[in-house]
């Protein structure tokens, strides 16, 4: 091990190289602000590059009555009024803008024959508002933001792992981390510090996230710092996840399957969406199908793998070719599975933390000076439940407000007090792991606590289920005290992972803590025992440690907005 400690200093500090820590990236670089990234995976496989579907704005290329108004009625309507008026109108309003950035540094959009970008239906949309680039569109948006980063010299580092945001009387001074080969320490002093690490839905034991990213490293390294958790039991579980193969559990089926004609199944052959949404059938929301998928399975009706079917097999093979490359490729690589043939066994999957870090809605400032929040890390946007394509014009419209208001604070800083004890905790964090030969594994504790989730805060809930959870993971957090941490020649993931699992545990008893509070069924939260929505709890539930969950307002909806407000048919549209 290397007993170097890497001292850095810069105006700003990135945590995060997705979508969205590289869009305020390029904004502070753009305004000659010093900026450094860091990520704990390689920038060119961050999470955002999965994001298949598209990117919302109502630009009117295709249907000329649309509006930003419409578009902010469709997400707080999606939202099931739990989204933040203000949040939405921000988003909505600068989603035009927003795009036009990604056009400047050379997005490669779909194009109408007359050279307008092409947009199409995307879930509860009452217009078509979602631009696109093929079924590949996050990974087009990686691409060019990582260009545009290169261009302007960003210094992006990409085997860091920050485990800590460092603070002294609620103001940041910087972050402390190690190196994932080497193990060398960093402290990096910065003005001002951006936390754009994803959210929570790797806790899952399916998840359409992959390996070792959202694991909740946001969740914990906001709480530490001394910010709040907002709305952590609002997750969105994905309807079709793949079962198997085991290491790719979760693995998405693009929606785009059943926006084609996909059929869904129980073992029984019966297709049935007929009883939970006969009008919309496969098309309904996605909560409503990964509510349907999960009612059939425990009821009995499923595969013996846990699933149902998903059946595309009845297509024209060049329909499949043409619409659904991306799924024909994904099946016959993990599976051998020929789609124009047989169906694919699915079942629903943890797709998108809805909450987050507590945020203002003018510049995202989480109310310890200096630190920002931004993407699927952030909350206010989304609700209790996300209209596709809505996730990533959030990255490029807070992107560039954040980018904006972190130049602007380190302007204004007069001074950068630093606390030699908070960096000295964050060593001592270090140091303790790395001494830690424990006979617990870390990787099989991270499994224990995916399997109590699954179990007890999947897509419904109850009570008791609940309190079961909650006891599993006090259990859990005791074997914790006893892992074994064991660097080797390959590098310090062990390390990586031992932070990962604290970081999980404390997202899970937000989430578990959160969801018990919310004693009804709104959107993609079902609890069994309270089955109908309460307006008394159109609240945002702000968690700020073990036991303590407020209940906090929500401004009401401005009247422009809810005169357009309506429920959007999603016949012959692509769902999200």
């Amino acid at each position: 091990m290397k007993d170097t400690e890497h001292q850095i200093a810069t105006s700003v500090l990135v945590i995060g190289t997705g979508g969205a820590g590289l869009r305020a990236a390029i904004e502070l670089a753009e305004r000659g602000v010093d900026v450094v990234a860091v990520g704990k995976r390689p920038k060119s496989d961050a999470h955002t590059s999965l994001a298949a579907g598209g990117i919302n704005a109502a630009l009117s290329t295709m249907d000329p009555e649309d509006s930003w108004q419409q578009h902010a009625a469709d997400t707080l309507k999606e939202s099931y009024l739990l989204a933040d008026p203000e949040t939405v109108r921000i988003v909505t309003e600068n989603a035009a803008r927003g795009i036009s950035d990604l056009e400047r540094y050379g997005m490669p959009f779909a194009r109408e024959a007359d050279g307008r970008i092409s947009q199409r239906f995307f879930g509860a949309h009452t217009y078509r508002r979602t631009a696109f680039a093929g079924d590949y569109t996050g990974l087009e948006i990686q691409r060019t933001l990582i260009n545009r980063a290169t261009q302007l010299d960003i210094p992006i580092l990409d085997t860091v792992y920050i485990t800590r945001i460092l603070v002294r009387d609620n103001v940041v001074f910087g972050a402390y981390g190690f190196d994932l080969e080497d193990g060398t320490r960093y402290v990096i002093h910065a003005d001002a510090v951006i936390l754009a690490a994803g959210g929570h839905t790797r806790i899952w034991r399916r998840t359409s996230s992959r390996r070792d990213e959202n694991t909740g490293d946001s969740f914990r390294l906001a709480l530490l710092a001394g910010g709040r958790i907002r709305d952590a039991e609002l997750v969105q579980f994905h309807p079709s996840g793949l079962i198997a193969p085991e290491n790719a559990a979760g693995t998405l089926v693009s929606e785009a399957a059943r926006g084609e004609g996909g059929v869904l199944r129980n073992a029984l052959g019966e297709r049935f969406m007929t009883k939970y949404d006969p009008k919309r059938m496969e098309l309904s929301t996605r909560d409503r199908v990964a509510l349907a998928a999960y009612t059939e399975i425990k009821e009995g009706r499923g595969t013996p793998a846990g699933g149902v079917w998903l059946d595309v097999s009845h297509l024209p093979r060049e329909t499949i070719m043409q619409r659904l490359p991306r799924v024909y490729q994904t099946l016959l690589e993990l599976q051998m599975l020929d789609i124009t043939r047989e169906p694919i066994e699915i079942a629903p999957t943890a797709h998108y933390s809805m909450g987050g870090v507590w945020v203002r809605p003018e510049d995202h400032g989480t109310g310890v000076e200096g630190l920002y929040a931004l993407g699927e890390a952030a909350s206010g946007l989304h609700g209790a439940n996300r209209l596709g394509g809505n996730s990533l014009i959030e990255l490029l419209v807070y992107g560039r407000i954040v980018g904006e208001a972190a130049a602007r604070y380190s302007r204004d800083l007069r001074a950068q007090q630093r606390s030699a004890a908070a960096t000295a905790e964050a060593r001592g964090e270090i140091d303790d792991l790395l001494a830690a030969d424990g006979p617990e594994n870390v990787r099989a504790l991270q499994r224990t606590l995916r399997n109590t989730m699954t179990e007890h805060a999947g897509v419904v809930r109850d009570e008791d289920s609940l309190h079961e959870g909650l006891s599993e993971l006090d259990d859990l957090e005791q074997r914790m005290k006893n892992v074994g941490v064991h660097p080797d020649i390959a590098g310090y993931q062990d390390l990586a992972h031992a932070f990962d699992l604290k970081s999980a545990a404390l997202a899970a008893r937000a989430t578990l803590e959160s969801a018990l509070e919310r004693r009804e069924t709104r959107g993609c939260h079902n609890r069994s025992d309270h089955p109908h929505l309460d307006p008394g709890l159109r609240v945002n539930l702000v968690w700020s440690g073990p036991g303590q969950v407020e209940r906090e307002p929500i401004a009401p909806v401005p009247d422009e907005i809810a005169a357009l407000m309506r429920d959007v048919s999603s016949e012959g549209k692509l769902v999200e």
